[in-house]
């Protein structure tokens, strides 16, 4: 097995362009029951028992969680913020135990939280943990010793707001966006007002639905050629990378050093660049790919704080039986002298699965052309857009290797043979109107 994965191995990056995976054809064959739990994940598409297990879905056994005191700690670009809210919220209800949540800047791992950067974006030395360690010894010493040290008065959410930075380059290099933290009292925040963002044929984004009859823009989606990943929330997508050189035992090459980033998780310029999975030279804007629709707002006049769940909801059609259809909200920046043409930061986005429009149990293709509704619900975030930043977003139909990329067939998912280019179409008419729900924040805000 060691010199079967060692020793002139596929790398997981080369067979990311070989989808789906067939069984016995990668290394995973050597650990027979690895192999069939992935191949499990990748082809069993409908949510049903297996998916109501404990291990992978413990929202559905929140009544059988003990009444034990539960912190939850995650990261706006961390791979589980939804699921850290839900948990929040669900095993929060009727004050059963007491229970906190912690949400900063920061990407999945057990010292990212230790950091004042994600990706590319600096927040600011306030954004890192002095100890992540001495976080949990709090904790522990309230609810496992006794120890009366002040937990108890605390709001049992505090978050970390971002934005409000100088848009500088700092020394390291990156974006420095900035923010601050704030302590809050329940989720969503009760002052939240949800306002509807309409998406325009002209590529605007207002508060004013569209009035047009007969308003709509068609792009063309080849799964051959998915949009690339930049940035994001993900917890571990790498390579393993070869033995160093007149090293034969694996044992004395440690896993740190001989993995690298495959995607690379947090906040980046929407921008291909080198060192993204499926970027080439020469290395251009995302938004002008002919498969990415963007919408944004006019420069706005005041700062304007986002925080809480966001939902995309669309009028949409495709020449397919079946399609994705992908979201992204954008921080677009203004062009700068430490950057001339701007900054798209990329804040949160998610997919659908068309099959799944009317609920995840079992799929259902659509008849082409037809246009029908979809809601894609977005990771949960946190920022303040500044004046002279525009509210963007970005609607594709696939975002990868961040997810899996749809082949347009209906075939049973994860064990196609066949590709097709679809037509995929976003309405933006009266009576059809594609938009996006923002949680506003209202009130004075502090900036920094």
């Amino acid at each position: 097995m060691q010199a079967a994965l060692n020793q002139g191995a596929p790398r997981f990056s080369d067979w990311l362009e070989r989808l789906p995976l067939r069984p016995g054809q990668t290394q995973l064959a050597l650990v027979p029951s690895y192999e069939k739990w992935a191949l499990e994940l990748l082809t069993r598409a409908d949510y049903d028992e297996y998916w109501k297990h404990p291990s992978v879905n413990p929202r559905a056994h929140w009544d059988r969680f003990p009444a034990m005191p539960i912190l939850f700690v995650g990261g706006w670009y961390d791979s589980y913020t939804r699921a850290t809210f839900q948990n929040f919220v669900g095993l929060g209800a009727g004050g059963r135990r007491p229970v906190r949540a912690l949400v900063g800047p920061w990407t999945h791992g057990g010292r990212t939280m230790e950091l004042s950067h994600a990706g590319d974006v600096e927040f600011g030395r306030e954004a890192a943990l002095p100890s992540f360690d001495e976080l949990h010894l709090r904790w522990f010493d309230r609810w496992l010793r006794g120890v009366d040290n002040g937990l108890d008065a605390e709001a049992p959410l505090r978050l970390f707001v971002m934005g409000g930075g100088s848009g500088r380059r700092s020394g390291a290099g990156r974006l420095v966006h900035g923010g601050r933290w704030r302590d809050e009292h329940e989720w969503p925040l009760a002052r939240t007002r949800f306002t509807d963002f309409y998406l325009h044929g002209d590529g605007s984004l207002t508060t004013e639905p569209p009035r047009e009859e007969r308003s709509a823009t068609t792009y063309p989606f080849d799964p051959a050629r998915p949009v690339p990943s930049i940035g994001g929330n993900v917890s571990s997508l790498r390579d393993l990378l070869p033995l160093p050189p007149g090293i034969a035992d694996p044992s004395y090459a440690g896993r740190g050093e001989r993995t690298a980033d495959i995607m690379r998780p947090g906040g980046f310029d929407q921008r291909e660049a080198a060192g993204f999975h499926g970027c080439r030279a020469p290395y251009l804007p995302l938004g002008s790919r002919p498969d990415v629709l963007v919408f944004q707002t006019a420069p706005l006049r005041e700062p304007t704080e986002v925080t809480g769940p966001i939902e995309v909801h669309l009028w949409v059609a495709t020449s397919a039986l079946d399609t994705d259809f992908t979201a992204k909200l954008i921080d677009l920046y203004p062009p700068s002298p430490w950057y001339p043409l701007g900054y798209a930061l990329n804040l949160t986005d998610s997919i659908a699965r068309l099959r799944y429009r009317n609920g995840r149990e079992r799929g259902e293709l659509v008849k082409a052309g037809e246009p029908v509704p979809l809601t894609i619900t977005l990771y949960p975030t946190s920022n303040l857009f500044m004046p002279g930043h525009r509210i963007r977003l970005d609607v594709s139909s696939s975002n990868f290797p961040r997810f899996d990329v749809n082949p347009n067939t209906g075939e049973p998912i994860g064990r196609e043979r066949r590709r097709v280019v679809a037509d995929n179409t976003v309405l933006h008419e009266r009576g059809r109107e594609s938009r996006v729900v923002l949680p506003v924040i209202p009130g004075e805000i502090s900036v920094r």
